[in-house]
């Protein structure tokens, strides 16, 4: 039986649909397919980004930034979530319409401004907030998070 497919869905896919790739990846025990892209892919995964996930355990080694028309016509997602406005804006509504779609705004990392410690702990928070999220969304499904693989959140 194929497991149901799960897009995060952003503009640049640098930064918050990466974070929400590997957070469901990582607590959802194998029960989803997990992807994420972007709209305008930037190519790379923010560094920032990169540093506050492996603070936690959660290396993107495997993961990658790619545009959404990877998928569009070639796969047919279960769920999309859609992590920024621009991309709510702007996702083709056909492909939304493939599953259930949900919008989680989050704010933007790779645009947090400030020292270099500000601009961690922002990052961190932002994290942490996504993580919230998906292991609620989890429980509303009657799935239990598996927390177990990560570290202390700093």
């Amino acid at each position: 039986m194929s497991k149901p497919k799960f897009l995060f869905l952003c503009t640049g896919n640098s930064a918050r649909s990466q974070m929400g790739e590997a957070f469901l990846r990582a607590f959802a025990n194998d029960h989803f397919d997990v992807f994420s892209a972007g709209l305008e892919p930037k190519g790379e995964i923010h560094p920032v980004v990169r540093t506050v996930m492996n603070e936690i355990g959660l290396p993107m080694e495997e993961q990658h930034s790619k545009s959404v028309n990877e998928y569009l016509g070639k796969v047919t997602f279960a769920y999309t979530v859609t992590v920024c406005g621009a991309a709510e804006e702007k996702c083709p509504r056909v492909f939304l319409s493939m599953g259930k779609h949900m919008f989680w705004p989050f704010e933007d990392p790779a645009a947090v401004e400030g020292t270099p410690d500000e601009i961690l702990a922002k990052v961190r928070a932002i994290r942490d907030q996504m993580a919230e999220k998906i292991q609620s969304w989890l429980s509303e499904q009657g799935l239990v998070p598996d927390t177990s693989g990560l570290s202390r959140q700093k």
